[in-house]
């Protein structure tokens, strides 16, 4: 028996590769209610198939993504209690409905599950975190232009942990992120103390290759009051020095890695980007050395911020190449096996470990 009349809601553009799949997912929700922005391919045409899916058709002039979920969360009729907002390159495993009702509770305003953000060919996640797109249908809307927070609009935020729901992320890679730096520069622009957007801006930058922009903006971040989470600040300082890196100024690059080990000592991240540059330098014994620290780390902190290169074949790859390099071949190919058994088809790995065994055979 329902206990509760759930909704998804979605905006959409250009995703009728994702439709089916998604509405197969979305379809234990009660309904589902989809805000287009002006698709010229086939996803209306393919979502008004389907029997409780609900679809609205409209073209931005100025585009922002938290006024187009908020306008997708307006097509919500009041009667309903639950609302799921999620995307169309997004799956459910199944069963969520279920889980989630007998998780909610009477004075439950919001429900954070597991999110699975990317998967490796097999399905196993390789980024996993928390996130938070489940809530009550009144007192939430959504701000911000770009990397939009659902936020209350009282005071009453009463949020509840379901681990056993998973929402996976199937991105379409050929996606534009194009309209993202822009946007964030907006977002910035309207709240100049908000720590979370200037990080991202200060990333954004970074990945547009405007090295002195994004340190200028990542160390901004540092200095407001607000920026209190060591994860995030730990990203910041380890993105100052891979800009300093990529400009050639090694010694501020190290001193960068140096500070967001210092920031967040248990997390592996600014010590793999450490051994990276010592990689590029050349300088074989600080690459074990910062590798192997990298490695008294066993637990993976639930966190979008985590690199996949640290908890992948990178690692024992470096620390095989290192050795190698040092003439110790034995710890070499130690290494180099890990190495190849976290990544078994990577080509280069092969012939790495077959070039250090035909190295120790010929000793």
């Amino acid at each position: 028996m329902k206990k509760h009349k759930i909704a998804v809601y979605a905006i959409t553009k250009n995703e009728e590769k994702h439709v089916d799949r998604w509405v197969n997912s979305m379809k234990e929700a009660d309904a589902i209610y989809v805000l287009d922005t002006a698709s010229t391919d086939k996803t209306v045409e393919k979502l008004k198939k389907y029997k409780n899916v609900y679809v609205t058709t409209k073209k931005f002039n100025l585009w922002r993504f938290d006024k187009a979920r908020n306008e997708s969360l307006a097509m919500v009729p009041e009667e309903f209690d639950i609302c799921v907002c999620t995307d169309l390159d997004e799956v459910f495993e199944k069963g969520w409905r279920k889980k989630l009702e007998d998780s909610w509770k009477k004075d439950t305003t919001r429900a954070q599950y597991n999110y699975n953000w990317s998967l490796d060919e097999n399905n196993k996640p390789i980024v996993n975190f928390y996130i938070s797109k489940i809530h009550s249908r009144n007192n939430y809307h959504w701000t911000h232009p770009v990397h939009e927070v659902l936020t209350p609009k009282t005071n009453l935020d009463n949020v509840i942990t379901i681990n056993d729901i998973t929402l996976n992320h199937y991105p379409d890679e050929k996606k534009s992120r194009s309209s993202y730096l822009p946007l964030l520069e907006l977002s910035v622009k309207e709240e100049p103390m908000d720590d979370r957007n200037v990080h991202y801006l200060g990333r954004e930058y970074m990945y547009y290759g405007r090295w002195n922009e994004a340190i200028d903006t990542l160390i901004k971040h540092l200095s407001l009051p607000t920026a209190l989470w060591k994860d995030e600040r730990c990203a910041s300082m380890r993105f100052i020095g891979r800009c300093y890196k990529k400009m050639g100024r090694y010694e501020e690059s190290k001193m960068w890695y140096q500070k967001a080990c210092i920031e967040a000592s248990y997390l592996r991240d600014p010590y793999i980007e450490g051994a990276l540059l010592y990689y590029e330098l050349e300088d074989w014994e600080n690459v074990i050395d910062w590798v192997k620290k990298a490695l008294t780390i066993k637990t993976k902190a639930k966190s979008y911020i985590n690199e996949v290169f640290s908890w992948n074949e990178t690692p024992y790859d470096l620390l095989a190449i290192a050795y190698y390099n040092i003439g110790n071949y034995v710890l070499a190919y130690k290494y180099s096996t890990l190495a190849l058994k976290e990544n078994p088809e990577d080509e280069r790995l092969k012939k790495n470990k077959s070039i250090i065994k035909e190295k120790l055979n010929s000793i």
